[in-house]
């Protein structure tokens, strides 16, 4: 098993300038990205690599420039911490688009040359524009997940206008993403039914996420049961899984969004042309609709499902998350485990 070390004096904190801020981590959410970079899955990872992409923390210093933020406030960093900010992209506030590429938040090369490090460590310094206020009253440790899994579902969710009261909501796969999935659509008033291969996952969906219905993917009479009934589908399985059946669920001009990674996506054209229907897929999100997701989860009381972890845990909950053993999402206590 491949493990973590952990250092307490790796130098890797930039200096303040005129358009950062300097943040005091309180809290970091634990995404599948890191385990993907920490054992090298792309074959791209940079050591010493400090992973972390759901900050949280209080701001502890401002750069000349900044008027957004001020010492004292909790502010959020999300899945990039910087872009070119002059292209099309840039300039609609679609940052994670950018033409010449954003910037991610761990393992990656920034424009002074350096490589980013994330939220497994006690500080960060990030350009103004690439951070988030954290609502008053907004638990910092439940804020953590919305920054990569919260928007990851959120945008597609704004973008194909799934907040429309009434509408139907089918969710695939019930894990960090999925729960988010389901608990925005019932904030939406939408109805959502879960889909799942694991009976034991049913009293939680349907009793702590408040879901209408869950089916068992893999009962085809469950499924059949369903046909045609569906406004719009987020599909957040990363394993191999078929199409068709799900596509077959949808309404005429329904849409299935892809926000989990399998090996590939195989369809029949007939899925899509028999009822005008699509199937898209989605990244995380802007900065700006971040913020407003953000804003409307203090506001309608969206909260993330998380077990809060010390750091010295890590190694354990790595393993615990590929083997999907998490409800539904592990945060660190940074504030409290690298004092």
């Amino acid at each position: 098993m491949q493990t973590l070390k952990l250092y307490k004096d790796l130098p890797h904190i930039k200096s303040v300038g005129a358009d950062d801020i300097s943040l005091k981590i309180k809290y970091c959410g634990v995404c599948f990205a890191d385990v993907v970079w920490t054992r090298n899955k792309h074959g791209d990872s940079m050591y010493p690599l400090v992973p972390g992409h759901e900050i949280v923390g209080v701001v502890t210093a401002t750069g000349s420039n900044v008027k957004g933020f001020k010492v004292g406030d909790h502010v959020g960093v999300g899945t990039y911490v910087n872009s070119c900010r002059n292209c099309e992209y840039c300039d609609d506030f679609l940052e994670i688009f950018c033409s010449k590429g954003g910037t991610f938040t761990f393992n990656r090369i920034d424009s002074d040359g350096t490589v980013t490090k994330g939220g497994y460590s006690s500080f960060i310094v990030v350009h103004e524009r690439y951070c988030y206020k954290i609502p008053d009253g907004y638990p910092l440790d439940k804020a953590a997940p919305l920054l990569c899994a919260g928007i990851t579902v959120y945008s597609p969710m704004m973008r194909h206008k799934m907040n429309q009261p009434g509408k139907s909501l089918g969710v695939i796969g019930l894990g960090g993403l999925g729960h988010m999935a389901v608990k925005f659509g019932k904030a939406f008033g939408l109805k959502v039914t879960v889909f799942s291969t694991s009976e034991s996952k049913k009293e939680e969906a349907l009793n702590l996420l408040r879901a209408d219905n869950f089916v068992i993917s893999s009962d085809e009479q469950q499924m059949m049961s369903l046909g045609k009934s569906l406004d719009y589908i987020i599909d957040t399985a990363s394993g191999d899984h078929p199409f068709d059946p799900y596509m077959s669920l949808l309404k005429v001009g329904g849409v299935l969004v892809l926000v989990g990674f399998p090996s590939e996506v195989r369809l029949l054209p007939i899925s899509l042309n028999m009822g005008a229907k699509s199937i898209s897929g989605s990244m995380t999100g802007g900065t700006k609709e971040t913020q407003e997701m953000l804003n409307f989860c203090a506001t309608n009381r969206v909260y993330p499902e998380v077990e809060v972890i010390n750091i010295q845990y890590i190694n354990e909950a790595l393993e615990r998350l590929i083997k999907r053993d998490v409800k539904y999402r592990f945060v660190i206590d940074i504030a409290n485990s690298l004092s």
